[in-house]
């Protein structure tokens, strides 16, 4: 059966993850990835910690290269081609060639878009200077690494407390560098509630890095040759010779928008359960893509791996002729600053409250471990539940080793619809080297009721 040719703009998580579904299921269909980068397949996830020197080389961040999709899986892929226009009408897209900037044309019978984000750049003078980087993509994180070895920088600012910017400290206090975060923010981690985001900054100033919050980015100073020199904010400057922007990402959805795709939320891309866009046999799937949230029960854009690998999963079954959905998001993270695990799903308190629920909040510090065991650690545990119902909505987790991957028990009882007594009864597994008898997560849920 011929089931026509498919273009997929974008060749990591999102993409890839399509394209290999699809070739299981079609051994004979024609695949055309245009990749505008030179690298396909890798765990952006894993940058800050080849930055921080942990991981032997940025090739072992690299699931697939381009030459094993060709060779081994005859998927065709073209690295630093990039698509510049869709053209629903005629099925087609415009791609230019980064090598030799030459233009063409290339059919498609459905196209997938899975074209990532964009490092949100703020418009100031210095911006652009050297010294000043973002973190979009494997190569980016390769010239953080290649500069930082090549000038040796003693000091470093990082602009923006989400995760980019806390797992940047670390790497970068790793590398043994003079370490000042700044958020224009109250608070680190905007995801968590306040009380929980003072735990980190306040454990981030301990272990050396210098945090100023509600400081606000103004301009950057550069030197006779253009090398970073200082940063000026709304109460400071501070002299640095490297800047990280760790200012979130944006849904690199300008090309679907320009074609006359729908876009929705925060713009990213609009699409149904499917997958699909509101343009016949176009799909998207990825960081540039929605998603549907399980709790607000509105269209949202969370830019994570986890999520991109099955919007991918879920975009590659439907093009191949099934009839798969995606569910929806929780939001669930997970990440961490030297010895502080830090986690999340769900609502927040305060996001809870934003969106209309009336809802109630506990929070518990409790051990990792029976207290009286030698690796028993702290572990602090937040948990957000309606105020009537007891349903669970969110939780939130710092702690030492073994804190954060508790998380994923209160991912399971808000997907199972489960109220805080339920989540109290639990039969969890219980000894001494691993919990209290009252594991943690439900100490807070029996302070919830």
């Amino acid at each position: 059966m011929d089931t026509g040719k498919l273009v997929i703009i974008g060749g990591n998580a999102g993409g890839m993850n399509a394209a290999t579904n699809i070739r299981r299921a079609d051994k004979d269909r024609k695949i055309v990835v245009f990749e505008k980068g030179e690298y396909t397949s890798y765990a952006a996830c894993g940058i800050p910690y080849f930055i921080a020197d942990r991981v032997e080389s940025a090739e072992k961040l690299i699931a697939r290269s381009p030459e094993v999709f060709r060779e081994k899986q005859d998927i065709e892929v073209h690295i630093h081609h990039e698509v510049s226009q869709i053209d629903i009408a005629q099925n087609r897209v415009r791609v230019r060639s980064l090598k030799d900037n030459s233009s063409f044309w290339e059919s498609y019978d459905d196209l997938l878009i899975a074209t990532g984000t964009l490092p949100f750049v703020p418009d100031i003078e210095g911006a652009d200077a050297r010294g000043v980087f973002t973190l979009s993509s494997l190569q980016s994180g390769i010239d953080v690494y290649e500069y930082i070895r090549a000038n040796k920088p003693a000091k470093a600012v990082i602009v923006g407390g989400g995760y980019i910017g806390i797992e940047m400290a670390e790497a970068l206090l790793d590398r043994k560098l003079d370490v000042t975060l700044i958020d224009m923010e109250p608070q680190v981690m905007r995801s968590m509630d306040s009380d929980m985001a003072e735990i980190i900054s306040s454990y981030m100033r301990e272990e050396g890095v210098k945090v100023f919050l509600e400081e606000k980015l103004k301009s950057i100073e550069t030197d006779s040759k253009d090398n970073v020199s200082a940063i000026i904010t709304n109460n400071q400057k501070i002299d640095t010779e490297l800047v990280i922007l760790g200012l979130g990402t944006l849904p690199d959805s300008e090309i679907a928008g320009s074609a006359g795709i729908k876009l929705g939320a925060n713009n990213a891309i609009r699409v149904n359960k499917r997958m699909e866009t509101s343009a016949p046999h176009v799909w998207a799937a990825g960081d540039c893509a929605e998603s549907f949230h399980l709790l607000t029960e509105k269209q949202v854009f969370i830019a994570l791996g986890t999520i991109a690998t099955k919007h991918g999963q879920v975009a590659g079954n439907n093009i191949s002729g099934g009839n798969d959905e995606f569910p929806g998001v929780l939001g669930t993270a997970i990440t961490k600053f030297n010895s502080l695990e830090i986690s999340r799903t769900g609502l927040s308190e305060k996001e809870a409250k934003e969106n209309g629920f009336i809802c109630k909040a506990a929070l518990i510090e409790s051990t990792t471990a029976s207290g009286y065991y030698p690796s028993a650690e702290k572990i602090t545990v937040k948990l957000v539940a309606e105020e009537r119902s007891g349903r669970l909505l969110g939780g939130q987790i710092t702690g030492m080793k073994g804190s954060a991957k508790r998380i994923d028990i209160i991912v399971s009882a808000i997907l199972a619809k489960m109220t805080a007594r339920d989540l109290m009864f639990m039969d969890l597994s219980y000894a001494p080297p691993f919990s209290q008898v009252w594991d943690p997560v439900q100490v807070a849920a029996r302070k919830l009721i």
